[in-house]
């Protein structure tokens, strides 16, 4: 077994490395974000425009990046949720991620991670209450 990062977890670092001299310098995060997404094409652009548009609708996250992807930290810079393009990792679905700082508990056992190929009105109707329950 390979003990090295591939070429994309490399590029990821780097990016998270970047971010984080960025925002101790005061760099514009949400122009960041635009641009990651931006940046992203096909169903990922759409994907994450979507997810962009409900947080800031249904939430008071702030846009960042998170080792290059959009995503969304609370009043204390902590990542809530995030968005992962299925080309970056040429996988076959993106991902919207929650990180430990969402109130997503659930029990002893809960999703912090979604596959998402598509955004129908049910599914964004769900995402909106996952989010409004992640930040509560």
């Amino acid at each position: 077994m390979s003990s090295t990062f591939s070429t994309e977890e490399k590029s990821a670092m780097r990016a998270a490395a970047a971010e984080a001299k960025a925002a101790r310098a005061g760099a514009d995060l949400e122009a960041a974000c635009l641009a990651a997404i931006a940046d992203l094409t096909g169903t990922d652009r759409e994907l994450a425009e979507t997810l962009h548009r409900l947080v800031g609708e249904n939430t008071e996250l702030r846009p960042k990046t998170w080792y290059g992807m959009p995503a969304y930290a609370n009043a204390d810079g902590k990542v809530v949720v995030f968005f992962q393009s299925a080309a970056k990792f040429s996988v076959r679905y993106a991902t919207i991620g929650f990180q430990p700082d969402a109130h997503l508990d659930d029990g002893e056992f809960w999703p912090t991670s979604y596959a998402v190929t598509k955004l129908s009105a049910a599914d964004q109707d769900r995402l909106v209450a996952l989010l409004k329950k992640a930040v509560s």
